[in-house]
């Protein structure tokens, strides 16, 4: 079984998404699980879970919708107004506690000009939140300062687990072994509350049409040695990896990463029992 961690869907009348205002790419329009179903079964996906793609909640609503109407979708990792912990515990026990696919929460933190934003007393109180309701929480790290961030926030709330997005970009663009990414990286492994997730590679690699499973591989295997195969999980993070190549050249290039790495046992627990673990999946 695979177990895609990271697909995104978006609805331009439905939600406002304002990170794609004058985007010229592929990805400027809306975006429908119907378009990725022939790609998932080239790539052997059989389960998926769907991540928030704007702060607003008719993302998440949309989200959700999906789920209900795609039997493989089996979790939504959606939105809360985390400023605001009131209303972020209004929605999430009137809402969403209780709803069958709402699996995690995340912010665009990357979006934000405070790269210490998750640190405001009132986001840790939200995170609390989610703790006490035992949510995860996605974290979509690009700067060195973010990982510092997560790193302290998981020690004021050692409750809630939370998962780096795309591995928190390692440089795989500059070929660097290690670096800053790698020292960061290791230090956050020594809390038992942070995760990884193997995802959107391709794109972090900004070698859109020609990147291959050897630039990945090195920066896979660094985080598998510093997570243990017990902390990792895999995504796609469709439809932004298309801008890097298809579908099924992602998964094949994780396919033959883990093969080469990692134990029959061990290829399970990253391919779909953490996932299943991490996000109380049922399937």
């Amino acid at each position: 079984m695979i177990i895609d961690t990271h697909v995104h869907v978006w609805d331009l009348e439905k939600a406002e998404y304002p990170w794609l205002s004058g985007d010229t790419s592929l990805l400027n329009q809306t975006w429908k699980l119907e378009q990725l179903e022939e790609e998932r079964k080239k790539a052997g996906v059989s389960v998926g879970v769907l991540v928030q793609a704007a702060s607003n909640q008719e993302d998440t609503d949309n989200m959700l919708q999906a789920a209900e109407r795609n039997e493989w979708i089996k979790g939504v990792v959606g939105w809360i107004p985390l400023q605001q912990p009131a209303v972020a515990q209004g929605i999430l026990d009137k809402k969403y506690f209780k709803h069958p696919y709402l699996r995690g929460v995340r912010h665009q933190i990357h979006d934000e000009p405070d790269h210490k934003w998750l640190l405001q007393k009132e986001v840790i109180d939200s995170l609390r939140l989610l703790a006490e309701r035992d949510i995860p929480f996605d974290i979509v790290a690009v700067l060195p300062e973010h990982i510092e961030t997560v790193i302290t926030v998981s020690e004021k709330v050692p409750g809630l687990r939370m998962v780096f997005d795309h591995l928190a970009q390692p440089p795989i663009s500059t070929n660097e072994r290690f670096g800053r990414w790698g020292e960061l990286m290791k230090a956050a492994a020594g809390h038992s509350n942070l995760y990884a997730k193997i995802s959107g590679l391709g794109t972090v690699s900004k070698h859109f049409e020609n990147w291959k499973a050897d630039d990945l591989s090195p920066y896979i295997e660094y985080t598998i040695q510093q997570f243990g195969t017990e902390r990792c999980f895999c995504g796609g993070d469709w439809p932004v990896s298309l801008l890097a190549g298809t579908y099924s050249q992602v998964w094949k290039a994780y396919q033959t990463i883990l093969k080469r790495l990692l134990s029959k046992e061990d290829i399970e627990r990253v391919f779909w029992r953490n996932a299943v673990r991490f996000y109380g999946l049922k399937v």
